[in-house]
């Protein structure tokens, strides 16, 4: 499984500002056997809705508190609206796509998070079903999956961190390294007063450009989303700038684009 396919991790407000060419690039991709499996977010956009609504929404560390007149709104924009956008763009280059959330066939399931009492219906990863996504892409699909995700009694739904679910669909799949596609061409360091992209970090190395202000202000979330993809069988995650010309391409071939955080 891990030759076919590998697990992209995007924001839904970065993806809808992608050029075509990078859709065009995963199509290519597809051609040659490669298949991509893309996990996205849409915070803002679900914030934007909340907002028109009059539904009152805040955060606990990075996480969205979660009630389920929010959950309803989470869904409605991450599994419909955001989704769709997605499978779309990728449809019209040509390729084949697939949207699903993780309520779809239990795709993920999922546990409420340890402080539940503070961020209500907000879950952590407990099972992916990855012979579904295998499935889909034995298939000759490109899954598109939106991080809503099901208790184990199939009733209850839990918004998902997009970054936690992506690296627990890799974790799964028994990929080792996952690709987060942002803004920034990666991490950027101040050397000799030019700022330079590094082209490998470690984990404990970026706590420490927390700490002395070297990754700061908006950057820091993105990092932080970084690491939380790697867990389980995930060895390293590549943030990557996608309007970089054939990004996805560059870093299959293992050409040194963006920055690898590795364990």
């Amino acid at each position: 499984m891990k030759n076919n396919c590998f697990v992209m991790k995007c924001g839904g407000s970065t993806l809808a500002a992608l050029p075509t060419s990078f859709f065009e690039d995963m199509q290519r991709l597809q051609a040659e056997g490669i298949v991509t499996v893309i996990v996205h977010g849409g915070g803002p956009a679900i914030s934007d809705t909340l907002g028109k609504l009059g539904i009152e929404s805040g955060f606990v560390n990075g996480l969205r508190v979660t009630s389920e007149a929010v959950l309803d709104v989470v869904e409605m924009v991450l599994s419909g609206q955001i989704n769709k956008e997605i499978v779309r763009r990728i449809q019209l280059t040509g390729a084949k796509a697939l949207g699903l959330s993780g309520v779809d066939g239990h795709l993920i399931e999922a546990k409420p998070v340890a402080n539940s009492h503070e961020v209500g219906l907000v879950g952590d990863v407990t099972k992916v079903n990855a012979e579904l996504i295998q499935g889909i892409v034995g298939m000759g699909y490109i899954p598109v999956i939106a991080p809503v995700g099901l208790g184990a009694d199939g009733g209850q739904r839990y918004n998902i961190n997009a970054d936690t679910a992506a690296g627990a669909v890799a974790s799964n799949l028994g990929v080792e390294q996952l690709v987060v596609v942002t803004d920034v061409p990666g991490i950027m360091k101040v050397v000799d007063g030019e700022k330079q992209v590094l082209p490998v970090v470690t984990v404990a190395q970026i706590e420490e450009m927390i700490t002395s202000g070297d990754i700061y202000g908006g950057m820091i979330p993105k990092v932080r989303a970084a690491i939380a993809c790697i867990q389980g069988q995930v060895q390293e995650v590549v943030i990557v700038n996608g309007s970089e010309p054939n990004v996805l391409s560059k870093v299959l071939k293992g050409e040194g684009i963006g920055t690898r955080i590795v364990r």
